[in-house]
C-alpha cells in the first residue's frame, strides 16, 4: 500500500498537470477564437437603408447601380428599398417625420429619393441633413443655382423633362404652343389624355404647366401660399378641357397608364416623360411613329433628389455613396438608361455624353413650387376629378 500511493501521487500529479495545460490550451484557443470572431465583426460591410420611388426605369437604374457601387465598396451594403411610382410613398415620409418626434432615430430610412415637393416639406419638417462638398467632394460639379433652390438639403443626381410625345402617323402637325395644345384637345375629342397628377409627374406638369400658364414666370419659383389665390383661371381651363379628354374625363394612373393608351393608339398625344418615351422606343415597346417634341412654354421638369436623413447614423457611408452617384462615370450610366439629363453639370462629362445634349435642353424648365405642388392635386382632385 506504501508502494502505491507514491504511483497513484504521481498519476494524480500527471492528469493535474494534463488538465491544467489543457485548460491553458483552452483558454488560448478562447482567446484566438474572440480575436477572429471581433476581427470578423470589424470587417462586416456598414449597411444603410436607401428608399427609393419611380417607375421600373428608376428600379432598373439603381439594380446596375448598386453593386457597381459595391464593388469598388465592399465595406459598404446598401440596402435597396423599391416603391413603385404611384403607390404612394407617402407612408416612407411619414415614417421618417413619425420617428423624429417619437425620438426613434431615422426609422430604419437612411437615404430617400424624391421630388421637389418631399424635399420642401422635409425641410419644413427639419427632416434632412445639410450636404456639403467636404463630405461630398463631387457635389461641386452639380449647378449651384440647384443647390442653392434646396438650401443644400438635397442632391439632385438626374433630370429630366416632359415633353410632348404624338404618334406622327395620325398629328403630321402637332402643337407648337400651349394655347394651340388647347385648341388640338378642343379639336379631337378624346384623342389626349393625361394621367393624374397625384399618380405621375407627366400628368403633374401638365397640370402646373397649365394652372401657371399666365402667371408670372417667377412664380414658378415661389412657395408662397399667396400664389394659391391666382390659380383660378388655370383650373378653370382644365375644367373646360375636361370634356374633351380620353374617356370625356378619365385620367389614367401613374406615366406609365397614359404611354399605354399612346402604345395602343387609343389616344394619339399625351405629356410623357422624355426618357420614358426613349427608353421604351429603344425597347421596341413604342411603335417608331411615336415622336417627342417641347412646346412653349415648356412643361416643367426637373431634377430627381437624393435626400439623407439628419437622425441616421450611417452618414459617413452615406456620404461615400452620394459622392459615387455624382461621379462622372456613375452619372454616364445614369444617362444613358435613364435617357435624361445628368445631375452634375455637363461639362463634367464626356464629350460623348455632352454632344447627346446638343439643342435637348431647349425650352426645359424647372419649377420650385414647394408643398404647392401637393395643394395643386388636392385642388384638381375636388375641381375636375370630381366634376
Amino acid at each position: 500500500m506504501l508502494k502505491k500511493k507514491p504511483f497513484l501521487s504521481l498519476l494524480t500529479v500527471v492528469g493535474l498537470s494534463m488538465s491544467l495545460l489543457a485548460g491553458c490550451g483552452s483558454a488560448s484557443d478562447a482567446k484566438t477564437a474572440s480575436s477572429d470572431s471581433s476581427a470578423a465583426a470589424s470587417s462586416k460591410p456598414v449597411s444603410f437603408n436607401f428608399y427609393f420611388t419611380g417607375s421600373q426605369n428608376v428600379k432598373d437604374l439603381w439594380d446596375y447601380l448598386e453593386p457597381m457601387f459595391e464593388k469598388e465598396h465592399p465595406d459598404i451594403d446598401v440596402k435597396m428599398v423599391y416603391i413603385p411610382s404611384g403607390t404612394g410613398a407617402e407612408p416612407t415620409y411619414d415614417r421618417i417625420v413619425a420617428a423624429k418626434k417619437a425620438g426613434k432615430g431615422s426609422g430604419d430610412i437612411d437615404l430617400y429619393e424624391d421630388g421637389i415637393v418631399t424635399v420642401s416639406q422635409g425641410m419644413k419638417d427639419g427632416v434632412w441633413a445639410q450636404l456639403d462638398t467636404k463630405d461630398i467632394p463631387n457635389l461641386s460639379k452639380v449647378n449651384t443655382n440647384t443647390m442653392k433652390d434646396v438650401n443644400n438639403y438635397a442632391i439632385p443626381y438626374r433630370s429630366s423633362a416632359v415633353v410632348l410625345a404624338y404618334d406622327s402617323s395620325k398629328v403630321s402637325n402637332p402643337p407648337k404652343t400651349l394655347d394651340e395644345l388647347l385648341t388640338w384637345i378642343k379639336a379631337n375629342p378624346e384623342k389626349f389624355a393625361y394621367n393624374d397628377p397625384s399618380t405621375g409627374g407627366s400628368g403633374s406638369s401638365f397640370v402646373q404647366t397649365i394652372v401657371y400658364k399666365d402667371l408670372p414666370e417667377e412664380d414658378i419659383h415661389n412657395s408662397d401660399p399667396a400664389v394659391m389665390e391666382k390659380w383660378s383661371a388655370g383650373f378653370n381651363t382644365l375644367k373646360e378641357i375636361g370634356p374633351f379628354v380620353y374617356g370625356k374625363g378619365i385620367y389614367p394612373k401613374k406615366n406609365q397608364g397614359t404611354l399605354d393608351l399612346l402604345m395602343n393608339g387609343e389616344v394619339s398625344m399625351i405629356p410623357a416623360w422624355s426618357d420614358m418615351v426613349l427608353q421604351q422606343l429603344n425597347e421596341g415597346l413604342l411603335p417608331d411613329t411615336i415622336k417627342m417634341q417641347q412646346i412653349t412654354p415648356g412643361f416643367n421638369g426637373g431634377p430627381t433628389y437624393l435626400m439623407v436623413n439628419e437622425a441616421s447614423d450611417k452618414k459617413e457611408v452615406i456620404n461615400t455613396f452620394l459622392d459615387f452617384v455624382l461621379s462622372p462615370e456613375a452619372q454616364e450610366v445614369i444617362v444613358n438608361k435613364m435617357n435624361g439629363f445628368p445631375g452634375i453639370e455637363l461639362s463634367n462629362m464626356s464629350s460623348e455624353v455632352q454632344s447627346k445634349f446638343d439643342g435637348v435642353a431647349e425650352g426645359f424648365r424647372t419649377f420650385n413650387i414647394g408643398d404647392l405642388g401637393t395643394e395643386i392635386n388636392k385642388r384638381w382632385q375636388s375641381d375636375v376629378a370630381a366634376q
